[in-house]
């Protein structure tokens, strides 16, 4: 059984396993029409839904890196003492004004994994083959892992 087999067959067991449990959205900045003249308020709105697996995003026919994990809230005056925490709050806005509910759970800036080359020895995101084994960096530091372990570890804590 060769690496391609091996890493399309663990997240097809992955979505087996994950089958009836929650997922959640993936979203992406709208464009911005032009009302009547004038501009709307920036959007982020839904563009798919996966399983939340650690440092991955498992859709039906994809495998995403994370991006920036949001949770939408509608957009309420408040003071802050970090710029960082002010874009982060019209982030959340902009979801909420994009059609995500108040307090759902969304991922912005997901980047689509391209298994067929992983599986070809190559990388992609936090995925990898080292030694033949696939593989994925799991934290800051590069740490590595064998991605049947991981996977196995992530599902288990569900």
């Amino acid at each position: 059984m060769g690496a391609e087999t091996d890493v399309k067959a663990l997240f097809d067991d992955a979505r087996r396993r994950l089958a009836g449990s929650p997922r959640e959205r993936l979203g992406d900045w709208a464009h911005a029409r032009r009302l009547l003249g004038f501009g709307r308020a920036p959007r982020i709105v839904p563009v798919g839904e996966a399983w939340h697996v650690g440092v991955l995003l498992i859709a039906d026919a994809a495998v995403y890196a994370t991006g920036e994990i949001l949770r939408a809230r509608t957009e309420a005056p408040r003071g802050y003492t970090a710029q960082a925490q002010r874009e982060r709050s019209e982030r959340a806005a902009a979801a909420a004004r994009g059609g995500f509910a108040d307090g759902e759970t969304l991922h912005l800036g997901a980047v689509e994994i391209d298994v067929d080359a992983v599986s070809r020895g190559g990388a992609s995101g936090p995925l990898t083959i080292v030694g033949g084994i696939p593989s994925v960096v799991w934290n800051a530091a590069g740490a590595r892992r064998p991605l049947a372990e991981y996977l196995d570890e992530q599902l288990s804590l569900r």
